[in-house]
């Protein structure tokens, strides 16, 4: 949230070509069938949707030895396996749980692996025979990681759900949006991946560091609503302080404040605005064409209105672009508000490689960056069983040599949703 201090290196404004992506690893980025700090882990995931297999792409960015347990049935809300993200940087194999010798195909992985991530309802994996008790048993330094919406109790822990939901009854659904209309939804990346699957990844590598030392695995619980609920720490302390009020639209960091908000611009474009700090702030009235001695007191809450009015007024009088290039490379804290494919053509990202393309499809590199052992995009999505015979080999599990043929993507339904 906060810019840093030094001043900025002006230049000048930015040319109207894109910029080219990077096909190329930057500097920090590794190219190879080995790559990242976690090389020499193997984790299992028992597939599922959303957050459990997210977490997985992260260790396997990371550099683990990920396999994807995946069912006969595709998924209800799975898309064609080549373009599915999530699933890159794995292997797949396919195993019937509920066929005689599924779960002990899935238990002689659990026996060799460091981690196993599953992303069903309370007692499914249990039911199944692949729960922690059942894979601990083979492997008691195992790390077993449960991702779930509810939690393993609780009341609602046994009913259907999805981010939406989660977030809403976490509290930060009900923090988005205007004072004067409805909650604003931000995708699910607030839930499910922020809430969701970081919170399991921290979770099954401070649990391995622990095994490591100790000899001994756990079990991780995490809850997409404990891990939202985590992330509004900041603001439950502003809140006690009397600083933050339990409302939408009405505080500094939520939209209220003129300047930490959006703005369109003339050609229907918008610029993200967060000028907090007085000398960014001058920076920022400035260039938009103002004068910040003439300008109401920006700390009076009752002059926001009238700034807002007029830093509106003003971004109007050019696109997006123009006003882009007025910010870009000075300390006003503003930012031309970017779709997902412009994105990946910004300068500054192309630069460092944040997106790149690979395998024919542009996506995000591994983050964070390390500088000894790089991640690296080793591996396409997985195709669903495309690896029983050489995860078999590699894993020394037999009983991945007859593969179930798996059926097209929403064919079929799910075990247990989150």
């Amino acid at each position: 949230m906060s810019p840093t201090d030094e001043p900025a290196h002006h230049s000048s404004p930015p040319s109207a070509a894109p910029a080219a992506l990077t096909k190329r690893p930057p500097a920090g980025r590794a190219v190879g069938q080995q790559a990242g700090p976690l090389v020499g882990t193997r984790v299992v995931e028992l597939a599922g949707i959303g957050p459990a297999p997210f977490a997985a792409m992260l260790l396997g960015d990371l550099g683990a030895d990920v396999v994807r347990v995946d069912r006969p049935a595709a998924p209800e809300l799975s898309i064609e396996p080549r373009f599915d993200l999530a699933n890159r940087n794995k292997r797949s194999v396919v195993v019937d749980l509920k066929a005689p010798g599924g779960p002990a195909a899935v238990l002689g992985l659990a026996a060799r692996a460091d981690i196993v991530i599953e992303g069903y309802r309370p007692g499914v994996a249990e039911r199944l025979g692949v729960g922690p008790d059942h894979c601990r048993a083979v492997n008691p330094a195992l790390v077993y990681g449960r991702m779930t919406g509810w939690g393993q109790d609780g009341p609602l822990a046994g009913t259907a759900g999805h981010d939406i939901g989660y977030i809403a009854a976490a509290g930060l659904l009900g923090m988005i949006g205007a004072p004067d209309g409805p909650p604003v939804v931000p995708a699910n990346l607030l839930g499910d991946y922020a809430g969701g699957s970081l919170y399991l990844v921290v979770g099954v590598l401070a649990a391995l560091l622990k095994a490591r030392v100790a000899g001994a695995g756990q079990v991780v619980d995490a809850a997409i609503v404990d891990g939202a609920a985590h992330l509004t720490s900041v603001v439950r302390g502003m809140l006690a302080a009397g600083t933050w009020r339990d409302g939408r639209g009405s505080n500094l960091l939520d939209g209220a404040c003129p300047y930490y908000g959006v703005y369109e611009t003339g050609d229907g474009g918008w610029m993200a605005v967060g000028a907090l700090e007085p000398k960014f702030y001058d920076t920022f009235v400035t260039l938009l064409g103002l004068t910040p001695a003439e300008l109401p007191d920006r700390t009076a809450e009752r002059n926001w209105p009238v700034l807002r009015s007029l830093f509106a007024r003003r971004f109007k009088t050019a696109g997006r672009d123009e006003w882009a290039a007025v910010f870009e490379g000075t300390d006003a804290c503003v930012a031309p508000v970017l779709s997902l494919s412009e994105a990946a053509r910004h300068p500054h990202l192309a630069h460092r490689g944040t997106y790149t393309e690979a395998h024919g499809i542009t996506q995000p590199a591994p983050a964070p960056r390390f500088s000894a052992t790089p991640g690296a995009l080793r591996r396409p999505p997985a195709r669903p069983g495309a690896h029983n015979a050489e995860v078999a080999r590699d894993w020394q599990v037999d009983a991945l040599r007859q593969p179930t043929a798996p059926a097209e993507p929403g064919s079929g339904a799910r075990e247990g949703d989150r």
